[in-house]
Parts: structure tokens; sequence; C-alpha cells
């Protein structure tokens, strides 16, 4: 076994860059499939939100995992291989509960990503994708998640990403009564955006989404009104504060549309976010005037408040994590273990056979019974040994290497200068 984590994240590459990786819900199952066909990746999970794309993995080339992700997306690896991270065994085991617990997140402590890693990890079950390894690890990830939760303030004062974005309406809008918005998307992020406008006084809720069914849901529930995604052009210039977060994989509002909107409103201000991987606005209507648009990074400058006790926090997350990371290696070392002394077992009794039915054989052509035993004997002790014998002296061999290494060393160093009296 050998745990493998491809990460691609926030830390590590720009917007332009990570939404370049980007799944769509209908791309996932594909990516996953298509990893498996590979042959050299045993069981595999894809997570991909607004600021990772990362593939956990259990296999021995690391290397090709990370021109696997280039391939699929039909990137130059070479251009790309300095953006992606590669986690192994013990360290991609603390990357796993570090992400899980909100720890690597552009938001300290956010709760979404648990959920966003708890349905990765469903749907690569649901495809076929999980075994022994991954489903021990992500069983495991997601129990310490639970204890740092329950256990540390990482939690306190919640800001995810939905929060922040309407913080940020109000910096741009006094009265937010007294302001209407649209919402794209009809997933977890618009939902709790809808629960903050609506918590913030915004009674005038326009929800659009490609299946009209699911934003007539959330207009019932937050009072809205429903609109299907082809009218949006025609609707956009009668909203103040606009947020997407869709699963596209184009951009859905580009500069044209805007300028439209913008024309019809008359020089007033519109507030643009997208929250979507890949982005659902084009970058180039930050150009317009009046028009301010904030993406997934932009919202980093904006959370800063309440985070002390969140930073406080991590440090006990960390100890309980790393004491974790021990627990989980400790069992990944058992199962080696045992499947080591299996194949062993397996082995010996294939060489018992072997060796009885020669015995049997020379027996049955009339050679002496006591010499066929001793010969047998003899045989297969040598065959038993033979093995582990080789792994004994070729340890040894290291450690001498390593004194001669270290005796070398000791001679080329000066000797120390004798003081005077």
């Amino acid at each position: 076994m050998a745990l493998v984590i491809c990460s691609i994240n926030h830390h590590s590459a720009p917007i332009e860059v990570r939404e370049q990786f980007a799944l769509t819900p209908h791309e996932a199952p594909l990516a996953l499939r298509d990893l498996a066909a590979q042959g050299e990746f045993n069981e595999a999970v894809i997570l991909s939100t607004c600021h990772r794309t990362e593939v956990f993995c259990d296999t021995l080339y690391p290397e090709k995992l990370a021109a696997w992700l280039c391939d699929f997306h039909q990137l130059n690896v070479a251009q790309y291989l300095p953006y992606i991270n590669i986690y192994c065994d013990e360290v991609a085991v603390q990357h796993a509960m570090q992400t899980a617990c909100g720890l690597d997140s552009l938001i300290l402590g956010e709760p979404q990503i648990l959920g966003q890693m708890k349905a990765a990890y469903a749907h690569a079950q649901k495809v076929g994708t999980v075994g022994k390894l991954l489903n021990r690890l992500f069983q495991h990830v997601f129990s310490v998640a639970k204890t740092v939760r329950s256990q540390t303030a990482i939690g306190a004062n919640t800001t995810s990403v939905a929060s922040t974005a309407v913080k940020l309406t109000q910096h741009f809008f006094e009265d937010l009564s007294a302001r209407s918005a649209l919402l794209i998307g009809a997933g977890d992020t618009i939902e709790l955006s809808a629960k903050h406008l609506y918590e913030h006084g915004v009674r005038q809720l326009m929800f659009a989404n490609r299946t009209f069914a699911k934003a007539q849901a959330l207009a019932q529930k937050y009072q809205g009104r429903a609109v299907a995604l082809p009218m949006l052009s025609s609707i956009l210039a009668q909203h103040d504060i606009v947020i997407s977060a869709t699963t596209s994989a184009t951009p859905i509002l580009g500069k044209g549309c805007v300028e439209r909107a913008l024309k019809w409103r008359c020089n007033r201000p519109l507030l643009l976010i997208d929250l979507a991987m890949p982005r659902d606005i084009e970058p180039e209507v930050a150009l317009l005037n009046d028009v301010h648009l904030y993406d997934v990074d932009a919202l980093q400058e904006q959370v800063q408040a309440g985070m002390n006790a969140r930073r406080q926090a991590a440090q006990l997350a960390l100890r309980i994590i790393n004491q974790q990371v021990q627990v989980f290696m400790q069992w990944v070392a058992t199962i080696s273990a045992t499947e080591i002394i299996r194949c062993y077992r397996a082995e010996s009794e294939r060489l018992r056979d072997e060796e009885l039915l020669r015995a049997t054989q020379a027996i049955s052509d009339g050679k002496d019974p006591q010499t066929v035993i001793a010969h047998l004997a003899h045989r297969l002790t040598q065959k038993l040994i033979h093995h582990p014998t080789v792994q004994l002296r070729s340890l040894h061999e290291d450690d001498v290497q390593e004194e001669i290494i270290i005796a070398n060393q000791m001679h080329l160093m000066p000797e120390p200068e004798v003081a005077l009296s």
C-alpha cells in the first residue's frame, strides 16, 4: 500500500490555473474510471472544489499520477507541474486530515470542505474505485474532523466563503433591505449565500438555475422568485448584487451581457461575486466602470476578522491530527506486515508441496525412504531460509557501509587545536 495525494490548490496555484483542473460532477466519474483503467493506480478518490483539485490514490508512481492529471485535462505536464504538490504516505495522511478539519482552507476552519470530501468519497464508492486503504483513510479522516470540531474552537465565529461574500455586500450597501440580489446556481454555496442574505434583511431574492425546479425550490424557501437560466441577460440589470456558483464548464456571464445591464442601470454600481470554479463570470468584466467583481481568490483579502481564536484552536487541532496520523500509519504497518506474512506463508506452503511431491515420486521410484526424507528436509530448509537470509545480509551490508561513511567523515575532520600553555 502506498498512499499518494496529487494536489493543486489555492496555496500552489492562482485561480486561472486551478480552473484548468476543475471537474464538474459529470466529469468526476469519467476521470475516476479513466484513472482506474491505467493499471498503475489501485484505488482513487477525486476531490474538486473552488479551491482545490486533489487525487487520492494507492499507487507506487506519484509522478505518473501528476502526469495523468495533466493529460486528462489535455494540459502540458512540464508547464503545469510546478503548480502541483505531491504528498506521500505519512505526509499525505496529515494533509488529508488537515484539509478535512479546515486547516488547509482559504478560510481557516471553514466547515464546507468536510462535506465536500464526504461527497467525493461517496462518489468514488459508487464508481467502485475505493478499496481497503482509501476506505480506512477517509473513515479515519472523518472521525478526526469530528473530534477536532468537538474538542477545539476551530469552528468558532463560523466563516464560510458564502458568509464572507455576504459580508462583502455590507461594505458596498449600507441598507441591504433596500437591495435586490440575483443568485445563480442551486448548490450548497448558493443556498448558504441566500440564507445569509435573508438573515441580513434582503427580501428581493431571485434564483436562476439550469434546472428550473431547483431554483423554484430555493425561491419558495426564501420567499423569492425563480427564473430559468436563459433569462439572465434580461433580468441582470434589475439586481444590485449577483452571486454565482454553478458547475458550468464555461462562463455564463460575459462582458457584453454586463455592459447592456449597466446601460439600463444608469451608472448605479453592480456588485458581482463569482464563487464558481471554473469561473462563471468572464474576468474582463472587471474592466467595466461601475462594476465590482470578486472571485474566490479576491475574497481572501476580506477574511481577517474573528480569526485569532481559530488560529489558537488550530494549534490544538494539529496536535490531535499528528497523534491520529501515527495511529493510521500503525494500521498501515500492521496491514503491510500481515500481507508479508500471508505471502511468506503461501510461498512456504508452495515449496512444501513441491518438495513433498518430489519426495513421494522418489520413493515410488524405489529410492531409500530415509535418504529421500533427509534430502527433502535439507532442500526445504534451504529454500525457506533463503529469502530471509538475503534480506538480513542486505541490512548488514547497509550498516557496514554507513559505518564506513561515518568513519571517512571523521577522518576528514580537522584535528582540534591544542592550546599552548
